[in-house]
């Protein structure tokens, strides 16, 4: 039966206030505590009618009051005029009247006690209702906090997953830089064996060795000068 009852009020909640499909349970305690506050209303609408009701029949009670002392004066009139007739008409009148002050007395004690309660639960309400309003902001501020905290996990977690994947990018392309510095590497070295040829070098196969002799003769000559002074 609570889980109907449940049911029912998130139903209503989603027709009050269109929203999603999703539960949202700050929209759901707003909802019962616009209910409880209906219902607050009702009970200070008893009261005000329950108060209303007994000030007309007080107010009748004043008339029929004013009426039996108006049949009292009468009545006293006609006995000093010596008409007793007159005289019970005028007491007959007041009694009957008389029994209808009692019987608005009644009903006015009646209305009294009602409104007294009424109004008594009108306070215990009220005072229901502030533990739940407090009760109510401070879940929707836990709600909202909690949600901002997932929102920003998730945010974490996707620039998380995001560096992770810069991060291997990176790495590839540092891989791929040093597998190019090897094989750059291994190239010169190659050219420089001879292995392979160097197209960006100006001359020949024959230019460089013309070169070769050019250097080595112009070392020679230089060692012979040098071994000459020598020997003075």
């Amino acid at each position: 039966m609570g889980l109907l009852n449940r049911m029912g009020t998130i139903i209503k909640a989603k027709m009050s206030k269109i929203i999603g499909a999703a539960e949202d349970p700050r929209e759901t305690l707003d909802y019962s505590y616009e209910k409880q506050l209906d219902l607050l209303q009702n009970v200070k609408r008893g009261v005000a009618e329950v108060a209303t009701s007994r000030k007309r029949l007080q107010l009748q009670r004043e008339k029929l009051l004013q009426s039996i002392q108006k049949l009292d004066g009468q009545a006293r009139e006609a006995a000093k005029a010596n008409r007793e007739d007159l005289a019970r008409v005028a007491l007959e009148r007041k009694n009957a009247i008389f029994s209808q002050v009692e019987a608005l007395d009644q009903q006015i004690a009646g209305l009294e006690t009602e409104q007294a309660k009424l109004v008594a639960a009108e306070q215990r309400l009220s005072t229901k209702i502030e533990v739940f309003r407090t009760k109510k902001e401070t879940v929707k501020a836990q709600y909202s906090a909690a949600e901002a905290q997932v929102k920003i996990s998730e945010s974490v977690s996707g620039i998380s997953e995001e560096m992770a994947d810069i991060g291997t990018s990176i790495e590839r392309a540092e891989n791929k830089t040093e597998e190019m510095k090897a094989r750059a590497s291994a190239l010169d070295e190659l050219i420089e064996q001879g292995t392979l040829t160097d197209i960006t070098r100006s001359g020949d196969d024959l230019d460089r060795e013309l070169s070769k002799i050019g250097q080595k003769g112009s070392v020679d000559a230089e060692l012979s000068k040098l071994m000459a002074e020598a020997k003075k």
